[in-house]
């Protein structure tokens, strides 16, 4: 989850590193019985580097609206909480809103994120291995309409939302340990 580590980054540095390894994943899912450093050699083989990269500019379109909806929307339950209860959140509060946060921006997202699938597991070649989001949507939705728009967006929901409970809950607790620390520091 190196590009979606659910703390602010910057998604272009991230997603050089989590792209490669996303390629070879889906790609070793479609072809179970191909091994993975064989998968890895035939996309450079075939390919070259470029074929690591395909969906690195459908990834950063991915991960850019989803930080922004993920983060405000985080940060906005966090403060209702607060108010609600008349005092700051606790760590396992931040992290109920992490997972809600996660949920919504992975659901709101999964076009994009489905694109991003088309694009890096299209045929070398074709028209949507060239990495036109907008392409790549509007074949989905014609094909497919709206339900293959959204495929995937419940298990894509659960996983973020486990994602954003322990990554955001653990962010807000080591924060809270390390002003902690500060204040008791001379």
């Amino acid at each position: 989850m190196l590009c979606r580590m659910n703390l602010p980054r910057d998604p272009q540095v991230a997603c050089l590193i989590r792209v490669p390894s996303e390629v070879v994943k889906q790609r070793a899912q479609v072809s179970a019985s191909t091994r993975t450093f064989q998968i890895f050699s035939n996309i450079l083989y075939e390919e070259g580097i470029q074929g690591l990269y395909r969906g690195y500019k459908s990834t950063v379109l991915r991960e850019i609206p989803f930080s922004l909806v993920q983060f405000p929307l985080w940060e906005s339950l966090k403060a209702l909480w607060s108010w609600r209860q008349d005092h700051v959140v606790d760590s396992w509060q931040s992290a109920v809103c992490g997972a809600f946060a996660g949920g919504f921006a992975a659901a709101v997202t999964t076009p994009l994120d489905v694109a991003k699938t088309r694009i890096m597991l299209a045929k070398a070649g074709s028209s949507t291995a060239n990495g036109n989001v907008l392409s790549a949507l509007h074949g989905v939705w014609q094909s497919q309409g709206l339900a293959g728009l959204f495929a995937g967006v419940f298990p894509r929901m659960a996983a973020i939302s486990l994602g954003g409970f322990i990554f955001l809950g653990a962010y807000d607790h080591t924060h809270r340990l390390l002003l902690e620390v500060g204040r008791k520091s001379p």
